[in-house]
């Protein structure tokens, strides 16, 4: 059955970036991008988690985490990760503003989606066709999907790092129910997976 994964690195205290971010500061403003020491310094260790996070059949992004372009797309941004990206899928991008579709290397298309989660998620679920979709942030984008019932499971790689202020995962998304699936700890990371299940009020997704 087709799943909707909702992967995050985020500290202790469950900060997954920080505020006002730039091209020139991608996590923000607080000293977020700590908590993603583990998969640039010791990738190796982690490789079997890393290799997982990219190996959905498509995935949902908010437009924060594709880029710091605000507004209408008045400049010729392709993302982060240079010319190819680690996704190799498609990705479908949440933005208030239209922008054609950007082909690049490796088999990633980024899609702009300006008719909400919901479409962005029917979209991603009909491209990845019998693979997982997964929501790949930021928290923001996250934490609709989760309110929204929507996501099937979490997949956390925790930080041993309290970062004190910023975007926190699960702010202002109500109770979720969440049954323990597995837990691995690493020299910079715990990596934990969580199945959500739906509590009331919440349809199936």
């Amino acid at each position: 059955m087709q799943r909707v994964i909702a992967t995050m690195t985020i500290s202790l205290d469950g900060i997954g970036s920080g505020h006002n971010q730039t091209e020139e500061r991608p996590f923000g403003d607080t000293s977020s991008e700590l908590i993603h020491r583990w998969m640039f310094e010791t990738p190796e260790e982690n490789r079997a988690e890393i290799d997982e996070i990219v190996s959905a059949g498509a995935y949902v992004m908010g437009r924060n985490m594709f880029g710091p372009v605000r507004g209408e797309w008045d400049r010729d941004w392709r993302g982060w990760w240079g010319d190819d990206p680690p996704y190799h899928a498609p990705v479908f991008v949440l933005t208030h503003h239209p922008r054609a579709s950007i082909p690049m290397a490796g088999g990633t298309t980024f899609h702009f989606v300006t008719d909400g989660i919901e479409a962005a998620l029917d979209r991603a679920r009909d491209a990845a066709e019998e693979r997982a979709v997964h929501v790949a942030g930021g928290v923001s984008t996250i934490n609709q999907y989760l309110a929204a019932g929507l996501v099937d499971e979490l997949m956390l790689q925790i930080s041993p790092t309290i970062v004190g202020t910023g975007l926190r995962l699960f702010e202002g998304v109500g109770p979720v129910d969440l049954e323990l699936v597995s837990t691995r700890g690493a020299s910079l990371v715990t990596h934990v997976r969580y199945r959500v299940r739906r509590t009331a009020g919440k349809e199936e997704s």
